[in-house]
């Protein structure tokens, strides 16, 4: 860590409320290497865990960080609260397994929307 950086104490909020990760991080972080902490602490006894990084969405002031940017280049605000600690959401959004059985049934994407038309107007 760079002398003089700008320290940042975050803790992240996970769905059911629960607060996790708590430290201090250098400014100088990526978000990355945030969500990698954040897979590595995150609670055993939950019923959603995110597998990887991937799975992970951090949200500060409705914006959902990028992760190849810093938390610097983010713009989270440095000690604007009283208390000094910055609350971050957690979403876990795993990935989509791609369904092999949908290939056996080949549907029209056109009669399915004219369906669900029908159904909208009735």
């Amino acid at each position: 860590m760079a002398e003089g950086e700008k320290l940042i104490e975050l803790k992240f909020r996970i769905y059911d409320g629960t607060d996790i990760a708590h430290s201090t991080y250098a400014s100088s972080m990526t978000v990355s290497t945030l969500k990698q902490k954040i897979v590595a602490e995150w609670p055993q006894d939950k019923t959603v865990t995110p597998k990887s990084i991937n799975d992970l969405k951090l949200i500060h002031a409705g914006k959902v960080l990028e992760n190849n940017k810093t938390l610097a280049d983010s713009k989270i605000t440095f000690g604007d609260l009283p208390v000094g600690v910055i609350t971050m959401h957690v979403v876990v959004q795993p990935a989509i397994a791609k369904n092999k059985t949908v290939s056996h049934f080949p549907i029209c994407l056109g009669a399915l929307q004219k369906r669900a038309r029908r159904r909208c107007k009735s």
